[in-house]
């Protein structure tokens, strides 16, 4: 049993170590980890248990070596990007992020250096005690065997046993590890080894054609708007039965004259595409209001912001941000989620106003018909987008995805592509090469392409903003360093303002461009963040924003810029609202005819409740603050004990509502069932 012990208390003490590293004291329920985690460690023994005792210590190295790896890479993977690292992403991104992003690695595993030096210390214990003499691992006999393998299968039926009872029962870890896989919660809540597994399993069923994600259960409102009067009927999963008529709801503008039966003829075998039917029948579209057609026959530039934060802008040293920010449309409850492929979720986040599907939502979206995105309104009035990025033209393929969403696409150098036939997608910039590359050099480089035309729409990928924010490895924070040098902070934090003053910079320069072609009072200049700076410490991020921010949701605050120089007066909008809200919004200013049941997001100027989901599916309204992790919910408006629970019924169903519709979109194709029903 001494080798059971060994292999279970070193797994035991890599999983503790990987929790109070990247989780501090955050609360965790160990049992499903013990059971799996002695499942493995069992097999590790009858393994080890077959050869003689020179055998058995180099077959503990075999298998002791490559869980040292996984926990390592999974600790300085956390420390950078704040999430565990998924299967998908070490086959899809790991070249990507070697090649590319090696500095922000490097300062990853510098910082988790002292986590990865206490992860190697069981194990250079046992090497000392086997070459003492004093671990003596030998042959196992098969009655031993036997008793391990006792072990083995005692431990994987408690672990099936708990799965099931947790999903009988409906419990929260069932759920994040069942039917809406979270990598982070599992992780975090359950522990390393079973989100692993859990991937694991979830990429097998892929190659089988299975749904990586099992399709979860719940109860719908009935209502979707009205939020204070909820309903106890249940909508549940459709069976596989013939099309059922379907009662079309009332209508208002910003909704199309669907032919709901056909949607529902059409989704017929497919139990994603019922409910996918239903759900569209039974959503009421957004109301038109003041402000629907306000920039129609606008230019539009749409800027996402590496890594912006409100805590960036300063009203000396980024004084167009300032203005930006605090003219035209002021927004005081905006929120940016992080979601688990940072950068790439961010922008499928910002426009497709659809919540990503796991990983890497924005490649996946590449083979589907994205009918609903911005440059497929603009095409229909005949102008023409262009999108640019100061990268890699093949980074994240948005050579593939952005195109497929309409756009004329553009990068400053090729990256793993050949010159022939992608050199002609390349824009000049004065230093392609620099990391990060300039933001103002990528407005000086492609203004001159679409300036001079009667309209049009150009969405631009900023990177002088990007990690890491040092003074040596960002040659942004390095070349406005001088003026920061007076601020009373640290390093890094004068580091992080020093690079998006390179944003600054070329917002300065695109609206004096804009003013000298004289189309600066008829173009909208629309800027949200993919995600707040993550690779900073939350003492750091404190730092800057100069007070604390472990309150609620307060991390991922951040600003949205929606401004236009005409506007006389400016518009304070107090409702919540987040990124996935950008695209409905700009479809309803520029008076597009849009359908709002096409996405997660919602008009912000709509009469519907504010609503922001994050990634461990906490909630923001303008009713409630919710935290799942923490459990802790803090009313923003007066109501009974009856009302809230009600409220929390609604809105809980509604995050699953908003995640299923978005998750069965991009994995259905249904963007083009939907274009046969117009």
């Amino acid at each position: 049993m001494l080798n059971f012990l060994i292999y279970s208390g070193i797994f035991l003490y890599m999983e503790l170590l990987y929790h109070f590293g990247c989780f501090g004291l955050e609360r965790m329920n160990p049992l499903f980890l013990l059971g799996m985690l002695f499942t493995v460690s069992s097999l590790q023994t009858i393994i080890g248990g077959c050869f003689s005792k020179k055998g058995a210590k180099r077959a503990f190295l075999i298998m002791m070596l490559p869980q040292w790896l996984v926990f390592a890479v999974q600790i300085v993977y956390y420390k950078i990007f704040r999430q565990p690292l998924r299967l998908a992403a070490v086959f899809i991104g790991g070249g990507d992020a070697l090649t590319d992003f090696w500095r922000v690695a490097l300062d990853g595993t510098l910082h988790s250096l002292p986590l990865l030096i206490l992860l190697t210390l069981p194990l250079i214990a046992v090497l000392v005690l086997g070459k003492l003499d004093i671990w003596r691992p030998s042959q196992y006999s098969l009655k031993q065997k036997l008793m391990i393998s006792l072990i083995t299968c005692a431990s994987l039926a408690f672990c099936l046993f708990y799965m099931l009872i947790g999903s009988i029962q409906g419990s929260e870890n069932a759920d994040k590890y069942l039917s809406y896989y979270d990598p982070l919660s599992v992780s975090r809540e359950m522990g390393l080894l079973p989100m692993i597994q859990r991937d694991v399993w979830g990429e097998i069923s892929g190659l089988f054609g299975k749904a990586k994600d099992m399709p979860p259960i719940f109860r719908d409102p009935v209502s979707a708007h009205n939020t204070q009067n909820t309903s106890d009927t249940e909508a549940t999963e459709p069976e596989d039965s013939q099309p059922t008529e379907i009662t079309e709801p009332k209508r208002t503008h910003n909704g199309w004259d669907l032919d709901l039966n056909k949607l529902a003829e059409n989704s017929s075998g497919n139990n994603e595409m019922k409910w996918l039917a239903e759900y569209i029948a039974s959503e009421i579209p957004t109301n038109c209001n003041e402000y629907t057609g306000m920039f129609a026959d606008y230019n539009l530039i749409y800027l996402t912001a590496e890594g912006f934060s409100p805590y960036a802008i300063n009203k000396e040293l980024t004084p167009t941000l300032y203005k930006m920010v605090n003219s035209s449309f002021v927004f005081n409850n905006y929120y940016v989620p992080l979601w688990q492929t940072s950068t790439s979720d961010g922008e499928y986040f910002n426009c497709t106003g659809l919540i990503p599907d796991g990983q890497f939502s924005m490649r996946t979206s590449a083979s589907k018909d994205m009918a609903y995105t911005l440059p497929r309104f603009f095409a229909e009035e005949g102008v023409k987008s262009r999108a640019y990025h100061n990268n890699s033209l093949d980074y994240y393929v948005r050579h593939q995805t952005h195109p497929n969403l309409g756009y004329d696409f553009k990068a400053s150098r090729l990256g793993n592509l050949p010159a022939d036939p992608w050199e002609s997608q390349l824009f000049p910039m004065e230093h392609p090469t620099q990391w990060p590359g300039s933001d103002l050099e990528m407005m000086q480089g492609t203004l001159p392409e679409y300036i001079g035309e009667d309209r049009f729409h150009t969405y631009y990928m900023t990177v002088s903003g990007h990690a890491v924010y040092t003074f040596i490895g960002n040659s942004m924070s390095s070349k406005n360093r001088e003026a920061v040098s007076g601020l009373d902070m640290s390093e890094n934090a004068k580091a992080y303002i020093a690079c998006n003053i390179e944003l600054d910079k070329a917002l300065e320069y695109l609206i004096d461009q804009l003013e000298q072609a004289g189309k600066l009072e008829n173009t909208v200049i629309c800027l949200s963040a993919d995600h707040y700076p993550y690779i900073m410490t939350n003492a750091e991020y404190e730092e800057l924003a100069g007070k604390d921010l472990s309150g609620g949701m307060d991390l991922y605050r951040n600003s949205l810029i929606l401004w236009n120089a005409g506007m006389t007066e400016n518009v304070t909008v107090d409702k919540a609202c987040c990124s996935v809200d950008i695209l409905p919004t700009l479809l309803n200013l520029f008076g597009f005819d849009f359908d709002s049941r096409m996405y997660a997001g919602r008009d912000i100027f709509s009469d519907t409740e504010g609503f922001v989901t994050f990634l461990d599916k906490s909630f923001v309204t303008d009713t409630v603050i919710y935290n799942r992790k923490t459990r802790q919910t803090t009313w923003l408006k007066d109501l009974t004990e009856e009302e809230k629970d009600n409220y929390l019924t609604w809105a809980k169903a509604e995050v699953e509502r908003r995640w299923k519709f978005s998750a069965y979109v991009l994995r259905n194709d249904y963007y083009r069932v939907v274009r046969t029903a117009r």
